[in-house]
């Protein structure tokens, strides 16, 4: 059961990642603007899109589900502080939504990593 649920988090928080990555990658402009407001436009925008493809495909392979965990938990960690310190829990009428996103990818990122910490190397052992 606890294997199934952990697949299940990574899909979601895979399918997060990849579907904001057409908003990036076309330079829609709530992406544009998102990123002209912390100074990042364009190439942080297309950088912090390749991470999170990267991240996406990493959290999906059994072998490296703890990297993609913790490069989620660095990108989404960023987004989480923008939106706290520059940017504010709303943006361009959105309710909240991409806020909240990050924040249920954000927990299961940590979950997903709190399971897979023995297979982080040099220190998984000792966790």
């Amino acid at each position: 059961m606890k294997k199934k649920l952990l697949l299940g988090f990574r899909l979601i928080v895979a399918i997060i990642l990849i579907q904001t990555l057409w908003f990036k990658f076309s330079a829609h402009p709530d992406s544009v603007y998102i990123f002209t407001q912390v100074g990042l436009e364009p190439n942080g925008r297309i950088g912090i899109g390749v991470l999170e493809l990267v991240a996406s495909i990493l959290i999906l392979i059994p072998r490296t589900i703890w990297f993609g965990a913790c490069m989620v938990l660095g990108i989404i960690g960023g987004a989480i502080m923008m939106h706290l310190t520059q940017l504010g829990i709303e943006i361009n009428g959105d309710s909240g939504q991409l806020f909240y996103m990050a924040i249920v990818t954000f927990v299961l990122s940590l979950i997903i990593l709190f399971y897979q910490r023995k297979d982080i190397p040099f220190i998984g052992n000792r966790l």
